[in-house]
């Protein structure tokens, strides 16, 4: 489960990274911002799309004892 917790991590990281860089980008290229908002958006989305998994599993595995 340590994994899953790591990837979450990860993403929201990136998600913050990206979206940094969009913000500094957007007057002087914003196609290439852009391109970091969607990496933005599709970040956070896994970040909730792991956790929603992460806490399912760990659900059913307290379940099961």
């Amino acid at each position: 489960m340590k994994a899953y917790r790591i990837s979450e991590i990860a993403y929201a990281l990136i998600a913050l990274i990206a979206s940094y860089e969009a913000f500094s980008l957007w007057n002087i290229n914003p196609s290439k911002a852009q391109m970091f908002v969607g990496f933005a958006v599709l970040s956070v989305f896994m970040f909730f799309f792991r956790r929603h998994y992460r806490k399912k599993f760990s659900n059913r595995s307290k379940d099961s004892q």
